[in-house]
Formats: structure tokens, sequence, C-alpha cells
């Protein structure tokens, strides 16, 4: 019995890497889609995203039936609690991938990106695919210090995003008010994404260690050892 138990908890947390793959690979795809003004890829992007709510709500109706059936405490309660978390960042970070591929089909059969922005556009989205990635690898190997290093990672996207924001303000700006709006959303939505991947690893610094990723202070090495 026991052993069937922990082999949901363990389904749970395969879902959460299947999630986490697909919503990176669909930023992936999102990001060429915009920048190519690929509209059958945007396409596929959009229709790809049921899958990921799909197994949001079938984790989180597993979750809730575990809970219930289970009634686990400690750390089984905490992996089911945190897991239902997680799930919510994931399909929250599917959606930002979806918003992007929705601007390139609206703006199809231009691209909603300046040439000059292409670059940037380009390093933000390979960013949140390498987010994402390191994501997935903490919720399987439950790695704290590598949990911790994503919000390092995340501070190379918060300069990216303030890039895009110079060249928005900036005098020279020729691209007219609509351009502006979907670079201004684009950005948004590339910072946010990188911001639920950082969350999923924060959660999983508390699930592993019991302590909120703010308030965690890893333990110093001995000097005397």
């Amino acid at each position: 019995m026991r052993d069937a138990y922990h082999e949901e908890l363990d389904a749970i947390s395969d879902s959460l890497v299947e999630m986490a793959r697909l919503v990176g690979s669909a930023m992936g795809r999102a990001t060429t889609a915009i920048l190519d003004a690929d509209l059958k890829l945007a396409e596929n992007v959009i229709a790809a995203d049921v899958a990921v709510d799909k197994m949001h709500r079938d984790l989180e109706n597993n979750a809730i039936a575990l809970l219930a059936r289970q009634q686990p405490v400690a750390t089984d309660l905490r992996i089911v609690v945190t897991s239902l978390r997680m799930s919510a960042d994931l399909e929250r970070s599917g959606d930002l991938a979806e918003h992007v591929a929705k601007v390139a089909r609206l703006r199809f059969p231009n691209s909603a990106v300046p040439r000059d922005l292409h670059a940037t556009i380009l390093e933000m989205g390979q960013l949140a695919q390498r987010l994402m990635a390191k994501a997935a690898e903490v919720i399987i190997t439950k790695d704290v210090e590598l949990a911790l290093q994503l919000e390092t990672d995340d501070d190379e996207m918060d300069t990216l995003h303030r890039t895009l924001f110079r060249h928005l303000m900036d005098d020279r700006w020729k691209h007219g008010i609509e351009t502006a709006v979907d670079v201004t959303l684009l950005g948004r939505y590339y910072e946010r994404f990188a911001d639920h991947a950082v969350s999923v690893a924060r959660r999983v610094v508390y699930l592993v260690t019991g302590e909120h990723a703010d308030e965690f202070e890893p333990e110093l090495p001995d000097p005397s050892a």
C-alpha cells in the first residue's frame, strides 16, 4: 500500500518535470514565431497550451485525491502542497508562452519585433528556456544549491528587460506606438516567465528544507575541518 502511495508522489513529481519541459519548449518556439513571423508555429504553440492546462488540472485532481485518501503529514504533506503551487507556476508559464505566440499571430505577416531588437528578444527567449530547464533539473535532483542559483540567473533577464526599456524610451525610437506596446508586453511576458521558473526553484528549497528560500541559510563549511 505504501509503495503505491509513494508511486503516486513520484508521479506528481514526474508530471511537474514534464510540464516544465513543455513550457520551456513552448517559449522557445514562441520566440521563433515572434521573430520569424511564423504563423503556423505560433498557432502550434497556442494549440499546445491545452496539453499543459490538462496536466495542471490532472495533477491538481490527483494531489487533492491523495490528500483526502492518505492524509499525509510532515514531509509528504509538504511535497503535495508545494507540488500544487509549482504546478500553478508552470501552468502560468505556459500561458505566457501562449501570449508571445498570440502577439506573433496578431502581427502576421509582419514581425512584432523591430530588427534592431531581434537579438535582445532572442536572448530573452533563450534565457527563459535555460531557466526553465534548470527549474526542471531542480525538481528532479532536489538540489538546493542549484535552486538558489536561479535567483542570480534571473538577474540577467532583468538586465535584458531594462535594455528593452532603454530602446523604448530613446528619442530615436522610430517604430511607432503599436510596436512599442508589443515590445513592452513581450518584455513583461519573458520577465514573468523567468519569475515563475525562479518561483518553482524557491518552492523546491522549501520542499527540501522546510524553510522559505529568502530565510534559508546554507551551511558554511567548517574552516577547522
